[in-house]
C-alpha cells in the first residue's frame, strides 16, 4: 500500500522561523522565564504556581483550554530537572489535567511534550508540557485549509474557567 502524501506548504514559514517567539523582543529574555516571574492573575495568564513549576495559558492555543505546564528553572529537557523539580512538574501536570476535566468535561485529553526543535518544540530551551482538552469532532478544515483556528472563547474566559478548578 503506497503512502499517501498531503502537502502542508503553508507550514513552511513556521518551520523556517523555528526560533521565532523564543525571546521577549523588549528584554531579550526567554518568554517562559518572563511569564514565570509574573503573578497568578487573569491579566498575566498565569494560573498556578508551586515551589518549582507554574501553569499558564497557551497564548496561541490549538483549542479551548490549551494550557502549558513549565518548571521555573530554564532547562530544555526532562533529565535536566532534579528529583524535586521533576516530581513537582508532574504533580502540577496531573492537577492541570484534573482542572481541565472539571472546567470543560472533555471526552479526551492531549498531554505531551515536544523535546527539541526536531520534535516540534517552538521554544525548546525551556521545557514545557501541553495539556489540551479534546472532543469528538473538534477538528475541522479551518486549520488545514484556511490556516485559521476557531476558538469559541477568549483567553480570559479560559483563565476564569480553569482557575476555579485549580
Amino acid at each position: 500500500m503506497p503512502l499517501d502524501r498531503f502537502s502542508a506548504a503553508w507550514r513552511e514559514e513556521y518551520v523556517s522561523s523555528a526560533f521565532a517567539g523564543e525571546l521577549d523582543k523588549e528584554s531579550n529574555e526567554c518568554v517562559f522565564c518572563v511569564l514565570g516571574a509574573e503573578p497568578v492573575d487573569e491579566s498575566t495568564g498565569v494560573l498556578k504556581k508551586t515551589a518549582y513549576s507554574f501553569v499558564v495559558l497557551n497564548a496561541f492555543p490549538y483549542g479551548s483550554g490549551h494550557l502549558l505546564v513549565l518548571p521555573f528553572r530554564h532547562v530544555g529537557s526532562l533529565e535536566d530537572l532534579d528529583d524535586e523539580e521533576y516530581q513537582d512538574f508532574f504533580f502540577v501536570l496531573r492537577d492541570t489535567v484534573r482542572a481541565l476535566k472539571g472546567a470543560y468535561g472533555p471526552e479526551g485529553m492531549n498531554v505531551g511534550m515536544n523535546l527539541g526543535h526536531a520534535a516540534g518544540a517552538g521554544i525548546p530551551q525551556h521545557l514545557h508540557a501541553h495539556a489540551l482538552p479534546r472532543w469528538q469532532g473538534d477538528t475541522n478544515f479551518m486549520t488545514t485549509i484556511g490556516e485559521t483556528r476557531v476558538l469559541p472563547e477568549s483567553l480570559q474566559s479560559t483563565w476564569r474557567k480553569v482557575h476555579a478548578h485549580l
